[in-house]
């Protein structure tokens, strides 16, 4: 016959298959009931976040000088080529 499982093999069980290295699970089933703790967490959290907005800032900012710099390196290649062409012509006449 099948064996009787308690809510803690249940639950032993649940976190065996969700979690095999055993890492703890952050909030999921044993909510902290801590006021300063889950002061602390927000407080990690939002510095993470504002840490995340400012890479995604510096980023931005990078793609931005990338894509003027092929602008500029675009636009001097075509006045290049049409410098080029015009000393061509006028050597032709």
């Amino acid at each position: 016959m099948a064996e009787d499982f308690s809510s803690q093999d249940w639950f032993q069980n649940f976190q065996k298959m969700w979690n095999p290295m055993n890492f703890p699970l952050p909030g999921m089933f044993q909510p902290t009931m801590n006021v300063e703790e889950i002061d602390k967490k927000i407080a990690e959290l939002q510095a993470v976040e504002n840490w995340l907005r400012m890479n995604l800032g510096f980023l931005q900012v990078t793609v931005k000088t990338l894509q003027m710099q092929k602008s500029a390196l675009e636009s001097l290649q075509e006045s290049a080529k049409k410098s080029s062409a015009s000393r061509k012509s006028d050597k032709d006449k």
